[in-house]
């Protein structure tokens, strides 16, 4: 009976075995599967709109959600919070700082991805090529980062403890000043 069982489960491998190797059943495309024909394939054409027009995308979210609030969302809630005209010129002039910056570094950032996706591209990347160009984006995504989570801190110095909880209340942010 044992010899039986052997049998079947050596003839299920098997043929297992078969239907994996069967047309259609081979390995699954990569998660890369039609980025290939992206311009700089690091890049998604979303993420270098988002470069160019110096959006967050994520950058200050250490500053966010520790109750630094982000001069854009602050301005766009201006009434809400009860901004008074300095403070929303001061605000601006925070935000407009940030965004050139920011316009200026993801322009950069692009720029140097491309150069990093050509030395791939063309087979002209050394290991001292390579360390460069990766050391140089890293500088210019720290940099970036930098201008937006900079943005928040003086932000945060700006408005009054009312309005940063009003801030966090608005922005979705449950529990936000447990331990504050």
């Amino acid at each position: 009976m044992k010899r039986v069982g052997f049998v079947v489960l050596a003839m299920a491998w098997v043929g297992g075995a078969v239907i994996a190797q069967a047309p259609g059943h081979g390995p699954a495309p990569s998660g890369y599967a039609g980025q290939e024909t992206r311009e700089i394939k690091a890049l998604s054409a979303q993420q270098v709109e988002d470069l160019r027009a110096g959006r967050g995308m994520g950058l200050a979210m250490a500053a966010e959600l520790n109750h630094y609030p982000g001069p854009k969302h602050v301005l766009e809630l201006a009434e809400e919070l009860e901004l008074d005209a300095g403070t929303t010129a001061r605000v601006q002039a925070s935000y407009d700082r940030m965004s050139a910056e920011a316009k200026r570094l993801g322009a950069a950032i692009v720029e140097a991805e491309a150069r990093l996706d050509a030395l791939f591209r063309e087979a002209q990347v050394t290991p001292e090529s390579l360390r460069a160009a990766t050391a140089e984006i890293a500088q210019l995504q720290g940099e970036l980062r930098n201008a937006h989570l900079a943005a928040h801190l003086e932000t945060r110095a700006l408005l009054s403890i009312h309005q940063r909880h009003t801030y966090d209340r608005l922005r979705g942010y449950a529990g936000a000043h447990a331990g504050h």
